[in-house]
């Protein structure tokens, strides 16, 4: 059963009517910066001149409509004062998690007191890759805080995301790196500018 929502926050019957305030429920912090971070994430690409996700398939416009509405999407997600979503925002944030480590371990990088950095990522080389890398890292650690902030449950299935997803997603990059450069030759454009001389 749902708690019912008051002007504090929700009652839980199940816990004795105990107060479900809404810096529990109602905010989320970390998994709306999460949220965030990621969307910053496949527009700084875009951006970037080296495309995004899904742009290889659909073409620039149609993808970064996409990525604005799953991230709009999910912002609401995580403005639901409702525990019966805190397994679907923990899917949400492994996920995110699953994206950043995908990134590191498949990507050239280097190790400065034990943080990973990115050397090239997906056409991106030089000072660009400085602020790439720390919307990864940011990335990461709001995903982790996200898992922990929703509830024990929620967080166990949220981290059992990226074991299945990250060999998933490990060739999934790969493949989608391909076409987004043949794409490049194809039918070049600003938004895939750094990936026309690969």
């Amino acid at each position: 059963m749902a708690p019912e929502v008051g002007p504090q926050g929700a009652y839980d019957e199940t816990s004795g009517g105990a107060m479900l305030t809404r810096r529990r429920l109602g905010t989320r912090f970390w998994t709306r910066l999460g949220v965030a971070s990621m969307g910053a994430h496949v527009f700084y690409e875009l951006g970037s001149g080296v495309a995004m996700p899904f742009a290889s398939l659909a073409g620039p416009v149609p993808a970064a409509t996409g990525w604005a509405a799953g991230t709009i999407a999910a912002w609401r997600i995580a403005n639901r004062v409702d525990e019966r979503y805190n397994t679907v925002i923990g899917v949400m944030n492994g996920m995110f998690l699953t994206a950043v480590l995908a990134h590191f371990i498949y990507w050239p990088k280097r190790w400065i007191n034990s943080v990973p950095l990115l050397t090239e990522c997906e056409g991106l080389r030089g000072r660009v890759l400085a602020p790439y890398n720390a919307i990864l890292h940011f990335s990461g650690v709001a995903a982790v805080a996200g898992l922990l902030e929703n509830g024990r449950r929620a967080a166990v299935r949220g981290a059992l995301i990226p074991v299945v997803s990250v060999p998933v997603l490990l060739q999934i990059q790969k493949i989608e790196f391909r076409r987004l450069r043949v794409q490049a030759r194809r039918n070049p454009g600003w938004w895939n500018r750094r990936l026309q001389t690969r």
